[in-house]
Formats: C-alpha cells, structure tokens, sequence
C-alpha cells in the first residue's frame, strides 16, 4: 500500500488518507470507535473485447434475476477468480468477510467486515489491489465503473456499513436517525466525492436512489440511507450508505461519514 508524498514530505494532492487520519485521530472520533463494513461490488470483463465475463460476443445474457448469489455454469462467470481472491485476502491477514454473485452476470461483490477508523480504507485498497492481480494472472480485466452496461442492468457499488460505540448500544437507534439528519444536510457534498460517474448509476432505478434526493428508509435498497430491520427491532446497531460508486475513495468516504455524523 501506498500513501505518497512529495520530496519535501508533503502529502500529494490524491493522497486521501493524509486527509483521513487527522479526522480518525480526533478524540471525539476515536472515543466512539467508528466501524466501517464496506461492500465492494465490481464486474469482470473480456481482455480483448471489455464485454462481461459469460456474455455471449456482441450480445446480451437473459434478463437479471436468476443471477444474484446464484451457484452454476450458466449462471456465475468467474468463480474461480473471486475464490482465489478471496483466499488470497484471508492470506493476507485482511478482514474479508464474505463474497457473492451480483444482480448483473459477470458481476460480483466482496465485504470487507468491520474495521475500525482508518482501518478500512487500508483494507479496501489492499483488497482491491490483489483482486487487480489475482484477474492479471487469469487475463480478465476487473472494472470498477458504476455503470458499466447501460440499459437494463444493475450499476455497481461501494455500499458503506457505518456504526459507532453509542450506535452499539442501547438507544442507539435514536443515534442513527440524528446521524442521517445530518447526513441529509449535506448531501449534496458527499454525492461529489461517492465516486466518478456515480449520476449513471443513481438513477432511482436498479435499488438505488436518484442522486439528486436523500432519502432512507429500514430495508429499502431503493433509499439512500437503509436501516435494517435488525437495527429496528433491537433499537440499535448500524446503517448503510448506499451512494457510494465502487469506484469511491474509501479514505473520503469513510472520513466523510465520520466527521459528518460526529463532528458535524
């Protein structure tokens, strides 16, 4: 992993992570442990052609639905990368909590379970790091675009799982719904920095929200902001960010979310 600076030590101008880390090691920050759960969705694409993985050349595959957390050939493309990258992860010594078909053919998504501040952007970029790798040796191109097949298919995203110690604890429901007031104000300054081409994706079509209204709801993947309905029932727990692009930053995303819902 890299975090790069200039000659004269200065943090270059893409280094996210400088920016992060003095937004993780406030005390207000630290004091409440913020975890992250972060699920990186990504597709996998032909070498020579940058079509998906199992589509047919120049055409399309059947309709979406029979493909998400599908088993079988006609059905995942790709396996054998998303295991060895998986296994590679857990080598590592990283946080890799599980992996799945997407909605789309030829698209899949890993989790990164929940690290703690700073944490999960390191693992994020190290994960996706040996995914670049892992596809290297199999000649198949990973793409991070948000759309990457207009029309009728699912875009792909970089959903960010969120909590804090006062979350975690009893009452903590009522944490949340502050924490998504003030995500709400300041929406419009989060959807610029969840990601390049994210307006392709956040349509209000395809379980996300059109970008240009925050809404959140408990088990609506059509909202912004979800709640689960264990979080519900129990009055505490976690939310989930849904903007985010799987092309996001997760330096200025999870940093973001931190300072917006507890210094904000």
């Amino acid at each position: 992993m890299c975090d790069a600076y200039t000659p004269k030590g200065d943090p270059i101008p893409t280094n996210n992570r400088h920016k992060a880390v003095k937004i993780f090691d406030h005390p207000n920050v630290k004091a409440e442990e913020p975890w992250f759960g972060i699920e990186q969705e990504y597709t996998l694409l032909k070498k020579d052609v940058k079509w998906p993985l199992g589509w047919p050349l120049g055409g399309f595959p059947g309709p979406q639905g029979p493909y998400y957390c599908a088993v079988g050939a006609d059905k995942a493309f790709g396996r054998d990368i998303v295991d060895g990258h998986y296994k590679a992860c857990l080598y590592a010594g990283l946080s890799i909590g599980g992996a799945n078909g997407e909605v789309m053919p030829g698209q899949w998504e890993f989790q990164i379970s929940p690290t703690v501040g700073i944490g999960a952007g390191d693992q994020l970029w190290v994960a996706r790091y040996i995914l670049e790798r892992i596809t290297e040796i199999c000649g198949v191109i990973v793409s991070f675009d948000p759309k990457p097949i207009e029309g009728d298919w699912n875009g792909a995203a970089a959903h960010t799982n969120f909590s804090t110690k006062s979350m975690r604890k009893e009452g903590g429901l009522d944490l949340i719904k502050k924490a998504i007031g003030k995500l709400e104000v300041k929406h419009k300054q989060h959807i610029a920095a969840y990601g390049e081409g994210n307006e392709r994706r956040l349509t209000g079509k395809h379980e996300t929200a059109d970008i240009n209204k925050f809404s959140w709801g408990v088990a609506d993947r059509g909202a912004s902001v979800r709640v689960g309905r264990d979080t519900e029932k129990e009055g505490k727990g976690y939310f989930e960010d849904r903007r985010p692009s799987s092309n996001m930053d997760p330096y200025l995303v999870t940093s973001m979310i931190a300072e917006t819902t507890i210094l904000g």
